[in-house]
């Protein structure tokens, strides 16, 4: 009777898991009341495509791909992936089983001196011990100790590849980033070289009419005074430019000896993104649901620190053969065996227990604040980028009126100097307006994709 009351009785204990199970922090205080937010789930917030294709710029999809191939913090991160994931494998060996093959082969000799109460003469002896066994050890989890270990270890593996989904989503970005940058320069040196290229007719028109004596000589020393400084300003760009490329060659893991990138003004427009958000777009976010798993795993630990307090019922066995000769090493009289239970109970340790136990509860406190200071941060990255690309896109357009109305005036001014209707001061300052205008066009229309890049990576990689 009592072996039948045994088995639901042991099933019971074994179903006893220590310590609290997860319960997702409360975001109440740190995301809109208006979000709906739902648990991180590791595959969900895994960027979803290449959302670099949006932008529709077959050379920024090359760039990406050479990035996502060869750049080496791409490959620590993956490296770290495995790290984890082969702990969190060695932590479930622990379900099972710990077998061992032994095989010892001894020879010892005997006191003919043994301490007896009464003085008897015993002749010392010789013998060989010969023993060949597999020895297994078992630790019952009655307390969960191994399945909480197990989750936690689990959920740091979880963290793990949503880092590397952070590295892979911060390269990427960084990439498209400088790759705009790099187009703005290139529009910057298109506009240089078309006003130097001016510059260089104007300055052989006032020669011409210095020589005739039509104009003072301060007007050819203004010409030639704009035309080196065009040229000195040519040469900054493209020291920038080259700066740019140097980073992007690291980005993608070429040297930055062999990298280049042909010349090719910045063009069209970013992809429009969807202005509402729904909360569970940042859910899917590397960093966010890197946090929440790490939040699994300190729950976990306080199961592990718990279990200490119970005792530990562990199953040790071992069979084989045990023999002082060779030849009856395998021999049926020479078997051996010995199978029963160890139970260890803490006496003295409690108030360690308690220690580690309130310790794995501070860290469980430590790792959702900083769960929800992540929550916050991607609240305020969304919002922030959303601000930009609105007030990006308002800047572009009060823009693109300004350097019309350059091009038309300068164009004017430039017919009326040529006529000698106008002095070279006033076409001069006519040309670095125009000249201004050009290069912040190219700046803002780079920070409107760059803008835009922000905000994709704000929302994990797609919307």
């Amino acid at each position: 009777m009592s072996r039948f009351l045994l088995i639901p009785l042991t099933l019971t204990l074994s179903a006893c898991l220590s310590g609290p199970n997860y319960e997702r922090p409360d975001l109440t205080q740190v995301a809109p009341a208006s979000w709906r937010w739902q648990p991180a789930v590791p595959k969900d917030e895994l960027p979803k495509g290449d959302w670099w294709l949006a932008f529709k710029d077959s050379e920024l999809t090359r760039l990406e791909e050479r990035a996502l191939t060869n750049n080496q913090g791409l490959k620590a991160a993956i490296a770290r992936v495995d790290q984890s994931r082969a702990a969190a494998r060695g932590t479930a060996a622990d379900f099972f089983p710990d077998v061992r093959a032994v095989s010892t082969t001894r020879r010892e000799r005997t006191s003919g001196n043994l301490p007896t109460p009464v003085p008897v003469s015993i002749p010392s002896s010789q013998i060989n011990t010969f023993r060949n066994v597999l020895d297994l050890s078992y630790e019952i989890d009655f307390w969960g100790k191994v399945r909480r270990t197990y989750e936690s270890a689990r959920a740091q593996s979880e963290a793990s590849i949503a880092d590397y989904h952070g590295v892979m989503l911060t390269l990427t970005s960084d990439v498209a980033s400088s790759y705009f940058l790099l187009r703005a320069y290139d529009s910057e040196i298109a506009a240089l070289r078309e006003t130097n290229d001016l510059r260089t007719r104007s300055l052989g028109l006032i020669e011409q009419r210095f020589k005739a004596g039509t104009i003072p000589e301060v007007d050819l020393a203004r010409a030639r005074t704009e035309l080196a400084s065009g040229k000195a300003e040519l040469v900054d760009v493209r020291r920038n430019r080259q700066e740019t490329a140097d980073n992007l060659a690291i980005l993608c893991g070429e040297p930055a000896s062999t990298f280049t990138i042909a010349e090719r003004p910045i063009s069209g427009s970013p992809p429009r993104v969807p202005a509402g958000i729904p909360a569970d777009v940042l859910e899917r976010r590397p960093d966010v649901a890197a946090a929440e798993r790490l939040v699994v795993s300190k729950n976990a630990e306080i199961g592990v620190a718990k279990s200490y307090y119970f005792p530990s019922v562990k199953l040790t066995a071992d069979g084989g053969f045990l023999t002082k000769e060779t030849s009856s090493l395998f021999k049926a009289d020479s078997k051996v065996w010995s199978i029963g239970p160890e139970i260890s109970l803490p006496i003295t340790g409690y108030a360690l227990i308690g220690a580690r136990v309130r310790q794995a509860k501070a860290a469980r406190e430590e790792a959702i604040a900083n769960y929800r200071q992540a929550v916050l941060a991607a609240v305020k990255d969304v919002e922030t980028s959303l601000t930009q690309i609105r007030s990006r896109r308002e800047q572009a357009a009060a823009q693109s009126e300004a350097l019309a109305a350059a091009n038309q005036s300068t164009g004017l001014i430039r017919s009326l100097y040529e006529s000698g209707s106008l002095s070279y001061l006033e076409l001069l300052d006519a040309e670095r307006t125009l000249l201004q205008l050009q290069r912040q066009t190219a700046q803002i229309n780079a920070q409107r994709f760059i803008a835009s890049v922000r905000l994709i990576k704000s929302m994990g990689g797609g919307w």
